[in-house]
């Protein structure tokens, strides 16, 4: 099991999300750096969150759910889609920055939640898990942060990663519909290129 990161390491990665950002900007590339912090080589699932400031409005919002990058490579090409490719969105532009927090959220590794389908949501931490539903061509995710700030239950938390999915929020109690739970430490911006915090839920 990896091994939670420093403070330090996080604040690393949330300065490399911006960096990287602000390079693909000025540039129209990705960043092309070398790490040599051992722990932030090790393959990690992530996510880079954007949001306005102070509105606090989501900006965009794209990772790799699985450990398939090494994390400091995996943020900056995170970051990067979460900046200009997330379809919800209209791709960021360079006085936007000023305007805009970072929140990198490092991931474990995805669990399958296993028993009885219709008791899952007992075996769901609201505030230290997130949740993966997948069905068929169907899959949603949402972050441990989502339901805390949304203010869900466990089971609303399911219902609300069923709709994500594209899928009938009722689909968790399907048994064909495959459930996992991971945790996240996550760490952001309290304001733009401003002081980085760990979040605790």
């Amino acid at each position: 099991m990896a091994k939670e990161l420093s403070l330090k390491q996080g604040q690393e990665l949330v300065r490399l999300a911006r960096k990287s950002i602000e390079y693909a900007l000025a540039s129209g590339k990705g960043l092309s750096e070398i790490c040599g912090d051992k722990a932030l080589l090790e393959e990690r699932g992530v996510f880079v969150t954007l949001h306005t400031f102070p509105e606090k409005g989501l900006r965009g919002c794209i990772g790799f759910p699985y450990p398939v990058k090494p994390l400091w490579q995996a943020v900056s090409q995170a970051a990067i889609e979460a900046a200009f490719n997330d379809p919800r969105f209209p791709a960021v532009r360079a006085g936007e920055m000023e305007k805009v927090v970072l929140e990198v959220s490092v991931l474990t590794k995805p669990e399958e939640i296993e028993g009885k389908r219709k008791k899952v949501f007992e075996k769901i931490e609201v505030g230290k898990d997130g949740l993966i539903v997948q069905k068929g061509r169907h899959s949603g995710l949402l972050l441990p942060q989502v339901a805390t700030e949304q203010g869900w239950d466990a089971k609303t938390f399911l219902e609300q990663c069923c709709a994500k999915a594209g899928l009938m929020e009722n689909m968790w109690q399907s048994s064909e519909t495959l459930i996992l739970k991971f945790q996240a430490q996550i760490f952001s911006e309290a304001e733009p290129n401003g002081n980085i915090e760990e979040k605790e839920f």
